[in-house]
């Protein structure tokens, strides 16, 4: 059984708006210096590790990766190690460009 929900990119949006998840970028640096979801934070190593310690497991987490594969794999271990309400960003930051280029 997955622990985590996949979202779709209007959802996730007022997901933030709602409840002010942590925003998750789980894509290689470059690629999040590139561009990112606003307040998203670019997941590396010792920021997983200490937010799986430390962070509030009440608090949403929204994850996302390039087209929404990767951040499964993310969500899910977070989902393993108690935190009760983890998205999946459908179509990753792919879909939310896509979305937000008029």
């Amino acid at each position: 059984m997955k622990k985590f929900k996949t979202i779709s990119v209007p959802d996730s949006e007022q997901l933030i708006v709602e409840q002010q998840p942590l925003i998750l970028d789980c894509r290689e640096l470059k690629d999040y210096k590139a561009g990112h979801i606003e307040n998203a934070m670019h997941v590396h190593e010792q920021l997983r590790d200490s937010l799986i310690r430390k962070g509030d497991k009440d608090r949403p987490l929204l994850i996302y990766c390039y087209y929404g594969h990767s951040s499964e794999h993310l969500a899910e271990m977070f989902g393993d190690f108690g935190f009760q309400q983890v998205y999946s960003l459908a179509g990753g930051y792919a879909d939310w460009k896509q979305h937000h280029t008029a």
